[in-house]
């Protein structure tokens, strides 16, 4: 029921007071989810009457041909723009579904840049130089005004009521600007984490819902467990055994930093861009598997892999280095992966994985495609040579490895693999 079908019936509503904040969701909210995202909701914002409160019943058809996208363009638009609180989804299901959008307005710039995951993931998605311009552009100018005096006018200057004008007027349920927070699903139990710490050090009557919040969004930026948490909360802490909320985001950046020798971090949980994904859209094994290195994280990828769904560090210092090392794109290191894998007995090695992903860097393959037909060209060249253990059981090479599909219709063998693929 996620996925919205043509012929469905919307309404859009609006409590919040929309006005233009063009450069906040170009220069914020874009790097983040992507111009067509931004552009529905644009779009849902002019189906709106002019009292900017309640749109008529419409049918999702007149969104696709307004923006010329797809189905699933618009349903995978639609998610993000959710994910990032600038719109809320109800659904009615009926033999016509019918949805009703709320907008949000999106947060200031203030807000966005001091939220601990928004900018955390802007300066990925710009890399330093340019996150540091687009802060420059928000920040208020530095004006010296000790040498001027305030000559402003008061109210009172311009304003007075006789006792005939004065009356109690109250009115209600006026529309105001609101904004709608994002929604974690929280990777640790954050009441383990305070109780783990002495009361001797912290006060647990002042943690407060805003420093729970906080340690579940580093959680979830730097993809800490338990166990560093409590740490990164325990040398965070006041002289009067309260959280120092400043402090803590500092460490919980050091820490990563050290580790990860000053790389930045969340770039295993990004899928492919918008703008390096398949145009055409198919139904064979070929195109379902595009799909799914597209619209995986190598994180998640990596991750279904393993039966306990927690990949090793080692396996996680790999994928780091594909992305962030040799700038490879996710879908593309979601394909290395699982070639590196089907060919050398389920192992990811550093050596093995930087041979092939040495190259493929040097011909700047950044599309799924491209690495696939890569992939191929480079097992059927070397399968005499390098992958003669592979080539002895030709069940451990990737499947798409060997055939052509250009035909439309999967065989019963073909369709099992691939829905245990989509299973996992």
């Amino acid at each position: 029921m996620e996925n919205i079908l043509p012929a469905d019936t919307f309404i859009v509503i609006n409590k919040t007071v929309l006005h233009e904040d063009r450069r906040i969701l170009i220069s914020l909210y874009q790097p983040l989810i992507g111009s067509t995202a931004i552009g529905l909701y644009y779009t849902l914002w002019t189906f709106l009457d002019h009292f900017e409160c309640l749109s008529d019943e419409l049918e999702h058809h007149m969104i696709l041909n307004s923006m010329m996208i797809t189905i699933n363009e618009f349903n995978d638009a639609r998610k993000k723009l959710e994910s990032v609180g600038l719109i809320k989804t109800y659904a009615k299901y009926d033999k016509i579904n019918n949805y009703i959008y709320e907008i949000f307005s999106p947060l200031s710039a203030s807000e966005f840049l001091n939220h601990p995951i928004f900018s955390m993931a802007l300066l990925n998605a710009l890399g330093e130089k340019e996150y540091k311009k687009t802060v420059e552009f928000f920040k208020v100018p530095n004006v010296d005004l000790s040498k001027y005096q305030n000559i402003t006018s008061k109210f009172t200057d311009s304003f007075t009521f006789g006792s005939d004008n004065i009356r109690e007027i109250e009115i209600n349920n006026l529309r105001k600007r609101n904004t709608n927070d994002i929604v974690l699903t929280p990777k640790v139990n954050v009441e383990n984490v305070i109780s783990f710490i002495p009361d001797e050090l912290l006060n647990k009557k002042a943690v407060t819902s805003a420093d729970k919040k906080l340690i579940i969004n580093l959680s979830y930026i730097f993809n800490y467990d338990e166990g560093n948490l409590i740490e990164l909360v325990r040398n965070s802490l006041t002289d009067k055994h309260i959280i120092d909320k400043k402090l803590l985001k500092a460490n919980a950046l050091k820490y990563y930093e050290f580790d990860n020798v000053g790389k930045l971090p969340s770039l295993i949980y990004k899928t492919q861009p918008d703008s390096l994904k398949n145009k055409t859209e198919g139904f064979n094994k070929n195109d379902k598997m595009i799909h799914i290195f597209e619209t995986t994280s190598p994180y998640d990828f990596i991750s279904s892999k393993y039966k306990s769904g927690t990949p090793s560090s080692s396996d996680l210092k790999i994928i780091s280095y594909l992305l962030v090392d040799l700038e490879l794109t996710p879908g593309v290191t979601n394909v290395l992966v699982d070639f590196v894998l089907k060919i050398n007995n389920n192992k990811l090695t550093k050596a093995y994985v930087d041979t092939i992903a040495s190259q493929w860097k040097k011909k700047n393959i950044q599309t799924v495609k491209e690495a696939m037909e890569l992939a191929k060209e480079e097992y059927h060249k070397k399968s005499s040579k390098k992958y003669v253990s592979a080539e002895k059981d030709s069940k451990i090479v990737p499947s798409w490895i060997n055939k052509e599909y250009d035909e439309n219709i999967a065989s019963e063998e073909e369709i099992k693999e691939l829905e245990r693929i989509l299973g996992e």
